[in-house]
Parts: structure tokens; C-alpha cells; sequence
């Protein structure tokens, strides 16, 4: 194993990691005095927000109400760890994670001063550091997004949610509508088009802090028997009418099974980010438990500027079970209705309504499974996610939110612009932690705080077995296809302008 040692922070850096560790590259790591163990603390100015999930929800959504009401010259306003801010390029507020953005308008006038004042000098503005705070910029096309924030997320992260913010605008309005709209009146007042849609914006924000899928780019997959899943892809298979692309089924916001029609597949790629914001929009709506919903969704990643047609129906009386139909008809919903009934049908006979249910009493599983006692926690992801309940030490909300602060720092090192790792292994105040990615996944992992970097890389050499033994339950391999025969001139995808295949519905895991 090739390695090359940059001591930085008290941290050990492995640039050229292999793709895979064998029991030789063990040893060999063993022996080789390279380790530098860090016995600095990694200090955490903020914990992480916790997002919405189980019988937290309406306790959040609460919390949520309060903060649009709250008094922005207040000292408790301006202690928030992380503000995010939309508006346009006229400098009208669009939309205030805290406070109201109207009582904002001059806060954001000053924003959007600053933006112009850069642009003038044909430049753009990215992000202002001060002591303790980071403003990050990002403007996509008439809009402009905003965070300042008080935590450790590096400038990238920050990035990253603001983007995940201006998809989920998309997914409700299209990027061309927006356009077309900013075009014909400068100063237009798109709060006028999202009214209502503050709290699914305000949930995506919990989400992207708290749930490490949303990092890493990754779907997280409900563990399940691989024949169920099989049998119950073979079901939405069966079920299809022309024009419809995609059959999704999700149990606890967690992917149950996916299938495509094959046309899509030789096209684009659905990505993770756009189920993201599918699920979180269907999340922060109550209206989609009354019953059949069909209405318009955009998917950002796949197509900006058009809309397919989403059927979502939930399948069981506690709403946990939710299948999504898409379609790029729109008049075809009584075609796709049906579809969905012989879907529901089919479970209900069979019996694997309540084989979810049961799933879903225990969504996670234990990391005791791997069998090996150093080990406190992991994720494992490429498009698809796999990560064990949170155990003790991490029971309490500060303990978890700790532990993500650090699997954010690690992904910061890891995915770092200026000096990007492999391999990191970093030694933390109560713990030790490993992480390492490859062209085919990321795995970032958390040990006790007397493992050592042998000890460690041995641990990993073991979870990765245990992963490969176990995929067909944690992940979804092979994503059945089938074959439709679509209307002339109903398609919505548009052209692509990479090769890439960048989306979860790929062969990989």
C-alpha cells in the first residue's frame, strides 16, 4: 500500500488509499510506522439542528411557526446557528428560515447590495469569513440564497444546502417558469407563488443538517428481506400504463423499491437529490394523506424546466406506506389510478402491507450485527445509504448531534478542494473515527477512543464483509425496468450534457 503522510491539525492524511483492503494491506499497515495520533479535541462551536421524524414532527412544526413570528432584532434572532436567506436580484425577500422576511427587507437590501457591488467589477461574490461566522452566496439565475452561519460546516456544505433550497423552489415552480417570470418584471414578488411552502422549505433545512444522507448524496434504503423486496418490485413491474416513467415505494421516508421505464434508463438518470426533495415535499404536506393526490412536480436534477405528473396515494391508515407514481401525462390519471389499485390490491393479498409494517417497527439495525466490539457506529454510501441505529454513547440529542458535527468535518477533509484525501483516520475527544471513499463508495465509521489505526483499518476490513454479505437486505441492487410504449410528444426529459451515470437507479450500490 502506497502511502503518503501529511501531518496536519494532529491528523493523519492517506492520499493514495487502495480501492479495496486486503488482509495483506493490513498487516503491511500494521507494521509500517505511520501512524501520528491525534490528541486534539475537535471542538464543536454549535450543535447540529435535529430534522423532523416520528412524534417529533409536530412538536418542529411548532417550533417552525414560532420562528416565522419571531422579533429579528431580538438577541434570540441573531444567536440562531444558521440563518438562510432568499431573495432576487431586485433585492425583494423571497423567504427568511427565522424571522419574518418582510420585517427583513433591509437586511437583505444590504445582501443584495454587496452582490452587486462585486458583480460591477465583473466578479461574483462566493462567501465572507468573519471571527466566528461564514456568509456563503449563491445565485442561480434571478435568485440569490444566503446562509451565515455560526457552525463548523465548511463553505462547500453550505453550499451544498443552499442548493438543495433553490432545487426544492424548482421542484414547486420549474426553473423555466421562474425565468420567464423575472424576465417580463424584475422586481416580481415570488413569495406570491410559494405561499404556503415556508414549511417545506423549513423542514428540507432540518433534514440537510441532521440526516447524513443528504451529505453524502445518498438514498437511505430500509432494510428488508431481499425476496420481499424482489417480489414487491416484481408487483409496481406488473403495474404500468403508457407514459409512466417511474414507480416509486417508500415506507418511513426510507426506499422500499424502485422501478423505470427502460426508454428513461437509456436517456437521464434519476438522482438521489431529487427523491430528496420528492420525499420532503410529501413530508410537509398533510394534504397528501387525504387521499389520491395527482398534481405537477419538477425534478431539478433531471429536468429543470418541465414537470412530471406525480400520483401519490398512501397505502396503509397510519400513512407510513407511500407509493409515487410519475407520469408525463398529465390526463392520464384514471390510467394511472388503476395501476395504483392493482398495486394495493396485490400487497394487501399477499400480505406485504403488514411484512412492511413490521419493517418499519424497526427501521435501522443494531451495529452489534458486524460483530465487532470497537465499533460504534457507520455510513455507508454511494447512491444508495446504509447506517445502523444510533447506540449509546450517542443516545442523548447533544451526543448524536456531536457525532454528525464530526462525520461533517471528516466529509469536509475528505472532499476538500485544495487538498482532497482518500483516507483519513482522526483521533476526537471521545472517540476515534476512519473515514475513506473510493470510486465506488464512501464509508465513514466510529470507533472507541483506543483504536488504533491498525485496529481501525482491521475493523473496516471486517464491516466491509459484513456489508457484502448483507447488500441484498440493505441495499437495492438491480432496480427492475419495463416497457412501456409512450405517447408521441409527451415526454419530459430534456437533453443531457454529460455521460455520467450519476443517479441512484444505476447497477451500483
Amino acid at each position: 500500500m502506497s502511502v503518503v503522510i501529511d501531518k496536519v491539525n494532529g491528523e493523519e492524511e492517506l492520499r493514495e488509499a487502495p480501492e479495496e483492503l486486503s488482509d495483506k494491506d493490513v498487516s503491511d499497515s500494521t507494521s509500517t510506522d505511520n501512524t501520528w495520533e491525534d490528541s486534539s479535541e475537535f471542538h464543536r462551536q454549535m450543535v447540529i439542528g435535529d430534522g423532523p421524524s416520528g412524534e417529533e414532527e409536530a412538536v418542529i412544526q411548532s417550533r417552525l411557526a414560532t420562528y416565522r413570528d419571531e422579533d429579528v432584532t431580538a438577541e434570540s434572532w441573531r444567536a440562531h446557528r444558521k440563518h438562510v436567506f432568499i431573495l432576487s436580484e431586485a433585492g425583494k425577500p423571497i423567504y427568511s428560515r427565522y424571522g419574518n422576511e418582510e420585517a427583513l427587507s433591509s437586511t437583505m437590501g444590504v445582501m443584495m447590495a454587496l452582490v452587486s457591488f462585486i458583480q460591477s467589477g465583473d466578479n461574483s461574490i462566493r462567501s465572507i469569513y468573519s471571527d466566528d461566522h461564514k456568509l456563503v452566496f449563491v445565485q442561480q439565475g434571478p435568485l440569490v440564497l444566503v446562509s451565515v452561519s455560526h457552525t463548523l460546516q465548511s463553505e462547500l456544505q453550505l453550499r451544498q444546502e443552499l442548493l438543495y433550497v433553490y432545487d426544492q423552489i424548482i421542484s414547486m415552480l420549474t426553473q423555466a417558469s421562474i425565468t420567464r417570470i423575472f424576465e417580463r418584471k424584475k422586481n416580481y414578488d415570488l413569495r406570491r407563488l410559494l405561499t404556503g411552502s415556508e414549511k417545506i422549505l423549513d423542514r428540507l433545512l432540518n433534514l440537510v443538517e441532521s440526516d447524513p444522507c443528504f451529505l453524502l448524496g445518498a438514498v437511505r434504503c430500509l432494510p428488508l428481506a431481499a425476496s420481499l423486496r424482489d417480489s414487491l418490485g416484481t408487483l409496481l413491474q406488473k403495474a404500468i400504463t403508457p407514459n409512466l416513467v417511474f414507480s416509486i415505494l417508500v415506507a418511513g421516508s426510507q426506499l422500499v423499491t424502485t422501478v423505470q421505464e427502460k426508454t428513461v434508463i437509456e436517456d437521464c438518470r434519476l438522482e438521489p437529490t431529487d427523491l430528496h426533495l420528492l420525499l420532503n415535499l410529501i413530508g410537509a404536506t398533510s394534504a397528501f394523506q387525504t387521499g389520491e393526490i395527482w398534481t405537477p412536480i419538477c425534478l431539478p436534477r433531471f429536468n429543470p424546466d418541465c414537470y412530471f405528473y406525480a400520483y401519490i396515494s398512501y397505502l396503509d391508515s397510519e400513512c407510513t406506506v407511500c407509493l409515487i407514481l410519475l407520469s408525463t401525462d398529465k390526463d392520464s390519471f384514471y390510467s394511472v389510478s388503476d395501476c395504483k389499485k392493482h398495486i394495493e390490491e396485490g400487497m394487501r393479498t399477499q400480505n406485504y402491507l403488514q411484512a412492511l409494517s413490521s419493517g418499519l417497527k424497526s427501521p435501522s439495525y443494531s451495529v452489534g450485527l458486524v460483530g465487532v466490539p470497537d465499533l460504534r457506529h457507520f455510513i455507508r454510501a454511494s447512491h444508495k445509504s446504509s447506517l445502523p441505529e444510533l447506540e449509546g454513547p450517542y443516545c442523548s440529542e447533544n451526543e448524536r448531534h456531536r457525532l454528525f458535527d464530526l462525520y461533517h468535518y471528516l466529509h469536509d477533509r475528505i472532499h476538500s478542494t485544495s487538498r482532497p484525501l482518500r483516507l483519513i483516520y482522526h483521533v476526537a475527544e471521545k472517540e476515534t473515527l476512519l473515514a475513506w471513499v473510493t470510486s465506488k463508495f464512501e464509508l465513514y465509521t466510529c470507533f472507541n477512543p483506543l483504536v488504533t489505526k491498525a485496529g481501525a483499518i482491521n475493523v473496516l476490513t471486517k464491516l466491509l464483509r459484513w456489508i457484502k454479505k448483507e447488500e441484498d437486505r440493505l441495499f437495492i441492487r438491480y432496480p427492475p425496468k419495463y416497457s412501456t410504449t409512450p405517447n408521441p410528444g409527451k415526454g419530459s426529459r430534456g437533453p443531457r450534457t454529460d455521460g455520467t451515470e450519476n443517479g441512484f437507479f444505476g447497477g451500483g450500490h
